[in-house]
């Protein structure tokens, strides 16, 4: 088979990127006052999340010292739903990836999967992570960006971490089954909304990032301004969120998926595919191969049902439980089907551009990317030349060669 000539291509992205990402959150938090709604010596539990935020060792520790500042006792609560295989341990291990340790932050971790019932909407109750319960306030802290599962005002950000992060495997299962049941846009900010309306919660620390996986905004919120904020915060982060350049492919390349990259291994809102309750978007893309996953992932390729074909390095890397638990917990078993496994890089790709249609596979648009969150940089096929120059945030970086395959017959290191 004539393989496709590739280029480098280099595409410039939007939003600001924030330069001291510590000291803007803990003056974020300071600017709230809460030595006046606070008593010293209270306990707060700050959530962490799994998501691979940007900075996230550094926003931690910001709000960890600034708590500690108005002579509160902080700890952190691992806030993830059923990542790391639904265990407590697994969930601390998590953490332990982005550099958040009780040494490194100065302040316990409490990890657990117990959770109390608080409440009931939309006839599911409302759960809490013990822990974070049973302290006298909780600091939200999240990432606002769009979801890969729904469109809506509010999506992926505080009332997402307070319903699915605090809810732990149990309260996320059941927000899950009652997101199928009304729709995920309706019911993740319903059940946070129900545990903010609690008061239990102190205030949130928001944080925006730009197309190049840099922190670009924090923000801290007072409860009475979560909806109004995450909602304008969402807007920018859609406006700076990398994409894909383009209408329509006949094979997109994954180099990588993970669970720190995306919830669903794979943003949708990058691959185009369908997924759960968001419908198919640009590019389209006729044929989708994904190569490895992130070690980062611990084996959870939820995602990878995702994609038409993969390779038996990645199939052989899956940690079933974790994935299969995740698959569970969203109500999703198609995000845990794995597609056919080639034992080359060079046989799939030499199968999808045989099942593409009429298209000869050397005048074939390919795009390769190392993930869905590394967009600056990408491998264009000859066929995407004439989009790449007339397109004002591309540039050619090399010109066309041919598909470069290793020995073993699979791709060179992006």
């Amino acid at each position: 088979m004539a393989f496709p000539k590739m280029f480098r291509v280099k595409q410039e992205l939007e939003g600001p990127a924030l330069q001291d990402v510590y000291g803007s959150t803990r003056q974020q938090i300071r600017a709230l006052g809460l030595e006046k709604k606070v008593k010293p010596g209270q306990t707060v539990a700050i959530t962490s999340g799994s998501r691979g935020v940007a900075n996230i060792a550094q926003i931690t520790k910001g709000v960890v010292d600034e708590l500690k500042a108005v002579k509160l006792q902080p700890f952190i609560c691992p806030t993830m739903g059923s990542h790391g295989e639904a265990t407590a341990e697994g969930q601390k291990k998590i953490l332990e990836h982005y550099g958040i340790t009780e040494a490194t932050m100065g302040c316990p971790i409490r990890s657990s999967m117990d959770v109390v019932e608080i409440g009931k909407v939309k006839g599911t109750t409302v759960f809490c992570d013990k822990n974070a319960w049973g302290a006298d306030h909780i600091a939200v802290v999240a990432r606002v960006k769009a979801h890969t599962d729904f469109d809506n005002e509010i999506e992926s950000g505080l009332y997402k971490m307070m319903a699915i992060g605090l809810g732990k495997q149990h309260g996320a299962e059941n927000y899950h089954r009652a997101g199928h049941h009304y729709s995920y846009a309706e019911i993740f900010p319903t059940v946070g909304k129900a545990v903010l309306d609690t008061g239990h919660v102190l205030f949130g620390l928001a944080t925006v990032e730009n197309g190049h996986e840099e922190t670009a905004k924090v923000q801290a919120l007072l409860p009475k301004d979560f909806y109004e904020g995450e909602k304008a915060l969402l807007k920018k982060a859609k406006t700076w969120m990398a994409r894909l350049p383009f209408e329509r492919l006949d094979l997109l390349i994954v180099d990588e998926l993970g669970k720190n990259i995306s919830g669903a291994g794979m943003d949708p809102n990058v691959t185009g595919r369908a997924s759960v309750q968001k419908p198919a978007g640009k590019p389209s893309v006729r044929m989708l191969f994904v190569r490895d996953i992130r070690p980062e992932s611990e084996g959870n390729a939820i995602g990878v049902g995702f994609a038409d074909m993969t390779t038996t390095r990645l199939a052989k890397k899956i940690n079933y439980k974790a994935m299969h638990m995740n698959a569970i917990t969203s109500g999703v078993p198609d995000a845990a089907k794995v597609p056919m496994p080639f034992d080359t890089d060079k046989e799939a790709i030499a199968t999808a551009l045989g099942m593409i249609g009429l298209t000869l596979p050397e005048e074939a648009r390919v795009v390769r990317i190392k993930n869905t969150l590394h967009l600056t940089e990408m491998d264009c096929s000859e066929a995407l030349l004439a989009d790449v120059q007339q397109h004002k945030r591309l540039q050619a970086a090399t010109q066309p060669a041919p598909m470069g395959f290793d020995a073993n017959g699979n791709l060179q290191p992006f």
